[in-house]
């Protein structure tokens, strides 16, 4: 036994909860492979009904209440994931429901757990605000209060996911999992490490909330501010995965947000797959310490997958705006009938698509005579971009890439 969860409590957990939570799949990503020089596997975690990790333990925890606690209800707090796993498997089990959110969690999630039949309250800017809400209506009236991780029952049903990989993949080398409050790791390394003990389980967090890391280096907490990756934007640890991972973890990485979106993008460009921030950090993680990882067979938990469209669409944009594939040009031409017409064929004449274009006759850093453009055009890389703009400089308009400003 590993500070309160064993292995056996974990195989108790699958048995009860089987056939209620999806057996994510264990895929391969030959493309990540390729580009990072290791076999890379992906835990779906993301495909479940409730889009993360988060439903397994919040079942296994809701099939220990009695018929008392039952019919008082179920109050969790949560930025998002675990909402959605408790408000998911209450209103299947017939409990009543409140969750209690931090005011700044995505409106995707908010909207989801409500359609899932819980009542969501917004409380707090933080996790930690959120909890002492839904502690104090816990004892206040009597619910039963699910925590989203430091509770045994709850890390030994995301164990149940250390079972998964040892089943589908027992001569994995090392798997790579993102840590908010813990429990997900410590319930994949206690029963990973108890049935494959080679395998080298390791931690990702964010750089602005690395509030686990910081917990075992026994320094003041530094975690604060604004993540991509909300799901594991904890401040305060569990205690109970602290010593799990204390004694099972090799290590915990951390990652800027900049890579974890990018990583974001790599899962929808390359395998078709989106991923919260939560869920690509471990990408994220791989990506940053490529050498690390090299030759070896690792295993991504891509813990959810809850990401609002809009954030989803931004990514994308963005990401096609570093390939060099969509961006604005600011182009000085003079204020001269049929210009804005050349300009526009020589784009075109380029293979180049013009998305958008403004024509600005107000700016006073040009001389009078002269006006500027400004166009938002699709390039089929970086490359073909470059050839554009020089194009234009030759034909005589002083061009310059608006997010390069070497250019």
């Amino acid at each position: 036994m590993t500070r309160g969860v064993s292995l056996d409590d974990i195989r108790a957990a699958a048995a009860a909860i089987a056939g209620q939570v999806l057996r994510t799949p264990l895929l391969p990503a030959p493309l990540l492979g390729q580009a990072c020089d290791a076999e890379i596997l992906l835990k779906l975690e993301n495909l479940q009904v409730s889009g993360s990790f988060k439903a397994r333990g919040a079942l296994y925890r809701m099939l220990a209440l009695g018929p008392k606690e039952r019919d008082a209800g179920v109050i969790a707090m949560s930025a998002g994931n675990h909402a959605q796993g408790v408000a998911w498997h209450a209103r299947r089990l017939g409990i009543p429901a409140i969750i209690v959110m931090p005011q700044g969690t995505p409106f995707t999630k908010i909207e989801r757990t409500e359609a899932l039949g819980a009542t969501v309250m917004l409380e707090g800017a933080t996790l930690v605000e959120a909890g002492i809400k839904a502690q104090a209506l816990a004892e206040s009236h009597g619910y039963a209060f699910i925590h989203p991780y430091d509770d045994p029952l709850v890390i030994a049903g995301q164990g149940t996911i250390g079972l998964e990989l040892a089943e589908d993949a027992g001569d994995l080398d090392a798997v790579i999992v993102p840590i908010g409050g813990g429990g997900l790791i410590a319930g994949i390394a206690t029963a990973l490490k108890a049935l494959r003990p080679a395998i080298e389980v390791i931690g990702v967090e964010t750089e602005l909330y690395p509030s686990m890391k910081d917990a075992l280096d026994g320094v003041p907490s530094r975690s604060g501010g604004q993540t991509i990756a909300e799901g594991i934007a904890v401040q305060t640890p569990g205690q109970l995965a602290k010593g799990v991972i204390r004694d099972l973890v090799s290590d915990i990485l951390l990652v800027a947000d900049g890579p974890i979106e990018a990583a974001m993008q790599t899962l929808l460009d390359s395998q078709k797959i989106v991923a919260e921030g939560a869920g690509a950090a471990p990408l994220a993680a791989l990506i940053g310490n490529r050498e690390r990882f090299r030759g070896r067979k690792v295993a991504l938990v891509v813990s959810g997958g809850n990401v609002d469209a809009r954030l989803i669409a931004s990514i994308l944009l963005r990401g096609l705006g570093r390939a060099g594939r969509i961006a604005r040009l600011r182009i000085e031409i003079p204020d001269l009938p049929g210009t804005l017409a050349r300009v526009a064929k020589l784009i075109g004449d380029g293979d180049g698509n013009i998305i958008e274009i403004t024509h600005q006759r107000l700016f006073y850093d040009v001389p009078v005579r002269y006006t500027e453009l400004d166009a938002v055009i699709e390039a089929t890389s970086a490359g073909h971009l470059r050839e554009i703009v020089e194009m234009l400089r030759r034909s005589g308009f002083p061009t310059r890439h608006l997010s390069n400003t070497s250019d």
